[in-house]
């Protein structure tokens, strides 16, 4: 296993943005809207929209476990409501 973490930012409202294009394998995953964003943030897969994804506040996460690395890295996809909000992210690979 080991570990990386990062930041993506969402340069433009309403446009999804792939955390990482790898094919490695997630065993936890933990993302979080940075605090100093002006708006919500979104995390899902490659459709995620305000209204089709997971909605995090400025500074508010959410933490993913998998089973034996059951999701790519690549799965991971975000958006934010105002342009230039930023997701912070951590992740374990198998």
């Amino acid at each position: 296993m080991r570990f990386d973490s990062g930041t993506t930012d969402v340069g433009t409202a309403g446009t999804q943005v792939q955390i990482s294009n790898t094919s490695d394998r997630v065993k936890a995953i933990d993302v979080r809207g940075r605090p100093s964003n002006t708006g919500n943030v979104f995390l899902g897969v490659s459709d995620v929209s305000a209204t089709d994804g997971w909605t995090l506040q400025p500074g508010e996460s959410i933490s993913i476990t998998f089973g034996e690395g059951s999701a790519k890295f690549a799965d991971f996809w975000v958006d934010a409501a105002t342009s230039g909000d930023d997701v912070d992210w951590t992740v374990v690979l198998l």
